[in-house]
């Protein structure tokens, strides 16, 4: 399944634009993008698994 590359995908663009309203410098937009990033790709593996245990 691919939610946890789309979480991670989402999650770095939801944390790059979060750091460019509120005024960050490029490597804010990277580190914020990143932090959002593995969070996102955490939910999405969390999913995943729920999903794969809940069809037995």
């Amino acid at each position: 399944m691919i939610f946890p590359l789309t979480g991670f995908v989402i999650g770095a663009i939801l944390g790059a634009f979060r750091a460019k309203v509120r005024g960050g410098k490029p490597l804010d937009m990277l580190q914020w993008g990143a932090a959002f990033a593995i969070l996102f790709g955490v939910i999405g593996l969390f999913v995943l698994i729920f999903i794969e245990r809940s069809y037995v």
